[in-house]
């Protein structure tokens, strides 16, 4: 299941990059990869969909955690890609409770090897890494805003 988490992931970032880029319909991209990538197990799936759409609708509340982190990048100056994966981390490790704070990272990290620029790495890495220092917060704030 690890390997096909990482797929999902790896779907779930260009999902997210499509929609944040070009603005397509969130369920029609998604519907879309979902079908070009039928060999993904039922579990892998819907992995996908909660992380792609559990990203999307706490969007508003990741970019200002990211924004506080990284105040002399605005967010939507940010590379898409990199803003991306900083959101789908940060969904991960403080929204989903599904996934370890340094295996979010560490997925983060290597999406940002494989898709990013060559400063990605190291800036998705210092971005979650101060967000991580606040983890316990922000989760108890995320709480608190449902």
């Amino acid at each position: 299941m690890k390997h096909e988490r990482r797929r999902a992931r790896s779907l779930a970032l260009q999902v997210l990059y499509e929609i944040d880029s070009v603005g397509h319909p969130p369920q029609e991209v998604l519907a879309r990869h979902l079908s070009e990538n039928g060999e993904l197990s039922r579990d892998a799936q819907e992995f996908l969909q909660r992380v792609v759409m559990g990203t999307l609708e706490t969007t508003p509340r990741m970019d200002i955690l990211i924004a506080e982190c990284a105040p002399e990048w605005p967010v939507e100056q940010l590379a898409v890609i990199d803003r991306n994966i900083l959101r789908l981390a940060l969904w991960e490790f403080v929204a989903s409770n599904e996934t370890p704070l340094k295996v979010a990272i560490n997925e983060a990290v290597e999406l940002a090897k494989a898709f990013g620029s060559d400063s990605s790495p190291r800036f998705v890495n210092g971005v979650l890494g101060t967000l991580a220092e606040r983890e316990a917060e922000i989760r108890r704030q995320m709480q608190s805003e449902d």
